[in-house]
């Protein structure tokens, strides 16, 4: 359709299905530039698709274009896709994006917050993986600083308090949890009780203890299928320092004992400390090496995924790519809101062990990683989640993944009732099919439109979306029609099948894996 328009079209999927499967109002678009009434326009229009074999009709109605694809093309299209189910919405773009995400301090176990935005980059990486993009996910560790110096005292002082049975004083700010005994318990075999008292040790116990942590953290991931293919320490990259400050130029100068970014002067709402009177780096200034090296690396796009509260950090960022001499469009911030827990109507209570946070474990073994990933997906990541545990335990239709994967697990049960071989079904043309049919036919072959639009979006949830909707679609034809045993048996379990497809695609990019079997199935 491009290439005949000669432009890129807006198509629209009018609410009666009557009317077409797609319809687009480009006729008023060029309305003024052919100085023509768009009703004339879309007359002309229609006419030039009349040798078209993709659809089945094209008419003009009031300024409108309506299309309706042909059956041929739709049976077409579902075979190719039965055939080469690993290729179903895949597409080959030729551009390299460099996703960061989670990127969490190695001090502690992720806690839900981190898990929003570990699902959410993992997801956005699927579909661009799925569409062709050459994407590489990345953890940038940040192994410098305050935090993992206070890693260190903690474990000391809960060392000496768990172990020693001393009496020990805490800091105002402290990490507490479950975690620091089994790393206390690891310390003192590996380096002795005296690694408890010795401040001069600290930092080699603190490094050695976020290694452990990495270590927790990485398997909290896996639990939840998420992987990452490179990570970057913040430790390994101030070696560059000092080149990367002059190649920052005038945007960095020195006052008050500081060393500050000119950030004010590329839209931030001030100047920036990159380096306190002490010498001491900020937390922008390892920011400045780390997007240097990323940018380095010649990539074409670069995509962050930020917890919200770093909304006011992203300026100062731009700002030193600018300086670096990069294009700092090309730096994309998503950000991912916090999550509020119920159980059973009332807060979900912190676990003891997780010191003052919930943890991302704790919810995957309540309720599985499978929903854990699938609430998280579900709703825009920059908007804030509320959910209740007690909905995604239950084995119901007010369940939304049990209610999906019923569907798929439906399919399954039917195909098994039939006496009609695979290469039958296949055999079969998605032919003559009554109008619930070919609408059931033409939802399940969105599934492509609905990948590329999720991820050019960044709006994961429009995969949810989907499915939920296709799912209701399957639940009442399912009611609605009988299949075995009828004439158009294997038309009807064959459109079931590209059915199952999508929703096993749209569920494998989401990193859940649909069911054959259901507890509560029914017959």
């Amino acid at each position: 359709m491009r290439e005949k328009l000669g432009r890129e079209v807006v198509l629209e999927k009018p609410r009666d299905r009557s009317f077409g499967h797609f319809a687009t109002p480009i006729a008023f678009s060029l309305a003024k530039e052919l100085k023509k009434s768009p009703m004339i326009i879309a007359d002309e229009l229609a006419s030039s698709f009349s040798d078209s074999d993709e659809f089945s009709s094209v008419e003009a109605v009031k300024g409108y274009l309506n299309f309706r694809l042909s059956e041929v093309f739709l049976t077409e299209y579902a075979s190719w896709a039965l055939e080469n189910p690993s290729q179903f919405a895949k597409q080959e773009k030729n551009q390299k994006i460099l996703l960061e995400f989670v990127s969490a301090n190695p001090t502690g176990p992720l806690h839900i917050g981190h898990a929003r935005g570990a699902v959410y980059g993992d997801t956005l990486y699927r579909l661009a993986k799925h569409l062709g993009y050459d994407i590489t996910a990345e953890y940038y560790i940040n192994d410098a600083g305050n935090q993992i110096d206070l890693l260190g005292l903690s474990i000391q002082l809960h060392g000496r308090e768990n172990l020693l049975d001393e009496t020990v004083e805490y800091p105002e700010s402290y990490y507490r949890g479950e975690y620091l005994d089994a790393l206390s318990r690891d310390a003192m075999e590996k380096f002795g009780a005296e690694i408890f008292h010795d401040e001069s040790r600290q930092r080699e116990l603190a490094m050695w203890a976020k290694d452990e942590v990495m270590q927790i953290i990485a398997k909290d991931l896996a639990d939840t299928n998420i992987h990452f293919d490179t990570f970057v320490y913040e430790s390994t990259l101030y070696d560059d320092w000092d080149r990367v400050m002059k190649k920052m130029g005038e945007g960095i100068y020195e006052d008050d004992g500081k060393v500050w970014i000119a950030s004010e002067a590329k839209d931030d709402e001030k100047d920036r400390v990159v380096v306190r009177e002490d010498g001491r780096p900020t937390y922008l200034a390892g920011d400045i090496v780390y997007h240097n090296q990323k940018f380095e690396r010649g990539y074409d796009h670069y995509i962050n995924i930020w917890g919200a509260d770093h909304h006011g950090y992203i300026p100062r960022v731009k700002a030193a790519v600018e300086y670096l001499g990069y294009d700092s469009d090309k730096l994309e911030v998503l950000l991912s809101q916090m999550v509020s827990l119920l159980k059973d109507g009332e807060p979900y209570k912190m676990s003891k062990r997780a010191g003052n946070v919930i943890l991302m474990s704790d919810i995957v073994e309540e309720i599985g990683a499978d929903a854990l990933r699938f609430i998280f997906a579900s709703k825009k990541s920059d908007t804030a989640l509320e959910f209740d545990l007690a909905e995604f335990k239950k084995q119901d239709s007010s369940n939304p993944i049990f209610y999906i994967q019923y569907a798929h697990a439906r399919i399954k049960t039917l195909l098994g009732k039939s006496e009609l071989s695979e290469a039958e079904i296949l055999a079969a043309e998605l032919t003559g099919l009554d109008k619930q049919a070919d609408s059931l036919l033409f939802d399940t072959l969105l599934l492509p439109e609905v990948v590329e639009d999720a991820f050019n979006t960044r709006q994961v949830q429009k995969l949810t979306d989907y499915l939920k909707s296709l799912a209701a679609s399957l639940h009442k034809f399912y009611y609605d029609v009988r299949m075995i045993g009828t004439e158009d048996e294997a038309k009807l379990l064959k459109l079931m099948l590209v059915v199952a497809l999508s929703i096993k695609t749209g569920f494998s990019l989401m990193g859940i894996e649909a069911k054959d079997k259901m507890v509560k199935e029914e017959e």
